[in-house]
């Protein structure tokens, strides 16, 4: 008999994929796993994990056969990992694959779409140009990127992408993290000598509102800010009261406290975010796009069935299903 995974159809993996886990598994599915069933806890020897749903010592109890935990992330906020450990369950993830991980580049490049598209104002533009006001006249902005100083939090496998980049279009690049060699030693100072904010952090109790209103306002006036990492470590209210007040010229966030909160969408409409992108043009939101093309969702599924066949030591097939 095949073991038991436990999959949710709200983490929406691709058809390969599920090819692929029924292949390996005699897959048991819930919508989310607020819906979950007793007894297929029970049976369930892989649990898949999608954000927003914690797994934490309690849920593993009720999963006495488990092995493996599946979550196709780069980070693991939402699993227990120590309690996993202590029970000699696999955390079948991605945040321990680097080399992998180094040829998954969509969110970096996103970051650097978010900023052009921000600091030259292209979706109003566009707007405008739709509209049939063919005028590159109130376009402008302040300054050619080549001569703009770039800031990243966080100097990872995306902040050094990012960071190439912007020395490639002539920016002045200098980073923040603490977990890094040759950065500067404080996120206030870094903010001061930054045009362009971008947010590259991992989230973590460690992160959670790193960037501060006291670190936002160290920017210098007509600053961008950027976030593409998570939306805890910004602060989202400080960010709009300073667009509202000039001192930053624009931002554009691909992600937002919350966002995985079960509802969070029902809501996010009327959410201040939402109202004032809505009633002004010096803020891009995207839903949470930057890792999106289909290549490396496919691919980042993938990688972690094979992580979870390997931990219960299942041989893959020889070509996919």
């Amino acid at each position: 008999m095949k073991p038991v995974a436990l999959y949710y159809r709200c983490m929406c993996y691709q058809a390969d994929n599920l090819a692929l886990l029924d292949h390996l598994f005699e897959r048991v599915e819930a919508e989310d796993p607020r819906r979950d069933r007793p007894e297929d806890l029970a049976r369930a020897q892989v649990l898949f994990a999608p954000l927003g749903y914690v797994v934490d010592a309690a849920r593993m109890d009720r999963c006495p056969g488990l092995r493996a935990i599946v979550s196709n992330t780069t980070g693991i906020p939402h699993i227990d990992a120590p309690a996993a450990a202590a029970r000699g369950v696999a955390v079948c993830a991605l945040h321990d694959e680097q080399p992998f991980l180094d040829t998954i580049t969509p969110t970096a490049e996103h970051t650097i779409g978010l900023m052009l598209a921000a600091w030259r104002r292209i979706p109003a533009a566009h707007a405008a140009a739709a509209g049939g006001a063919w005028n590159r006249r109130p376009w402008g902005a302040p300054r050619m990127f080549s001569r703009l100083s770039l800031g990243l939090v966080g100097y990872g496998r995306l902040g050094r992408k990012v960071a190439q980049v912007g020395r490639a279009m002539g920016m002045d690049v200098a980073y923040y993290d603490p977990h890094v060699p040759g950065g500067m030693a404080d996120l206030t100072a870094l903010a001061a000598r930054s045009d362009v904010l971008s947010l590259h952090a991992p989230a973590n109790d460690e992160t959670r509102g790193l960037v501060s209103r006291a670190v936002l306002e160290a920017l210098p006036r007509g600053a961008l800010v950027v976030n593409t990492a998570r939306g805890e470590l910004l602060d989202t209210d400080a960010l709009l009261d300073l667009l509202d007040s000039g001192h930053i010229r624009a931002a554009a966030l691909d992600t937002v406290d919350g966002e995985f909160v079960p509802g969070f969408t029902d809501t996010f409409a009327d959410s201040r975010l939402a109202r004032h992108a809505r009633a002004h043009d010096n803020l891009i939101l995207t839903p949470h796009i930057g890792g999106s093309p289909v290549d490396a969702w496919s691919e980042t599924e993938r990688r972690v069935i094979e992580k979870a066949a390997a931990a219960l030591g299942l041989a893959l097939p020889e070509s996919a299903p």
